[in-house]
């Protein structure tokens, strides 16, 4: 099996209790990628995602827009590895 791109994005702001996960969740719909999104306990929300370079770039930047306002700082880091994950999921 081939490598994917992966990435942990973690978003810093006014990001829960405002419907981030559920709002991310609809648009990974949208996208080839795979994953799960969870609240953490110091206030972030942590996005762990794979798939295409591309297609988590293009995701990564449609979160932030659908939440602008929201997000005051994003952090990701990325690797190369084998898939992990099916379909997305809310944790």
């Amino acid at each position: 099996m081939s490598d994917i791109h992966f990435e942990t994005v973690h978003f810093s702001g006014r990001v829960q209790g405002v419907g981030f996960r559920y709002a991310t969740l609809q648009v990974s719909r949208e996208f080839e990628v795979a994953g799960w999104v969870a609240n953490l306990p110091d206030g972030r929300v942590q996005l762990e995602i794979e798939g295409s370079k591309a297609e988590v770039d293009r995701f990564v930047a449609a979160v932030e827009e659908r939440m602008h306002g929201h997000v005051r700082k994003t952090e990701r880091s990325a690797a190369r590895r084998a898939p992990q994950f099916r379909g997305f999921a809310i944790r």
